[in-house]
């Protein structure tokens, strides 16, 4: 089964000072590759005149990138990504933007600067669980679906959809670990008059 992870809620923003030079780290809650590319392109030009904006992105539970624009291989970029997944986080895109302060920091000096920047924000970041969750197509007749809609909409179980065909299916997230709570919440809401098939995966914060 999926394992939980973390995010965050907003963007955040934190500086730390190396031996002079500036690490600058900004974290964002993405859902998609684009939408890492696009904060990254956002945070080069708002730092266009900056020494290095080195780059981390998760998203989901396969797609890990880093770049060290510049840095030594494996300086910046990689100790970026190591603590993001190391604490758990995905949807995420990280960029430590670093003004050169004069001192050369050495290999270790500058995987401890670039990671503990990014460690730093994520202190300060609001976070959410994200749980896995799967779907649940519910039917049931027309005249029954008004009350179900209303019933599932005050309950604590997500509803992404509605579609009105010769019966009325609702899509519903339900946490993995609740499904065979919700099959009985859905029973007694509905006198038995509903049907659930469980299908595709999602995830649902907590």
């Amino acid at each position: 089964m999926a394992a939980p992870y973390l995010t965050i809620k907003n963007i955040i923003e934190h500086e730390t000072e190396v031996r002079r030079s500036r690490f600058i780290c900004a974290i964002a809650p993405v859902g998609t590759e684009e939408a890492a590319r696009e904060f990254i392109a956002g945070r080069r030009r708002l730092h266009a005149d900056a020494t290095h904006n080195c780059t981390a992105y998760v998203i989901g539970t396969d797609l890990r990138k880093a770049d060290d624009d510049g840095e030594p291989g494996g300086t910046a970029g990689t100790p970026m990504l190591e603590m993001l997944t190391r604490r758990g986080f995905a949807d995420v895109v990280a960029v430590v933007t670093r003004y050169f302060g004069g001192v050369l920091l050495g290999a270790g000096g500058l995987a401890r600067a670039y990671g503990g920047a990014v460690g730093e924000t994520l202190d300060r970041a609001e976070t959410v669980e994200m749980i896995p969750a799967t779907i649940a197509e519910v039917t049931i007749d027309h005249a029954h679906a008004g009350r179900l809609e209303n019933d599932l909409r005050a309950s604590h179980y997500p509803l992404r959809g509605v579609d009105y065909g010769a019966r009325v299916t609702f899509e519903v997230a339900v946490a993995c670990d609740a499904a065979s709570g919700f099959e009985e919440w859905l029973a007694t809401a509905t006198a038995g008059r509903a049907t659930a098939r469980f299908g595709g995966t999602t995830y649902l914060s907590r």
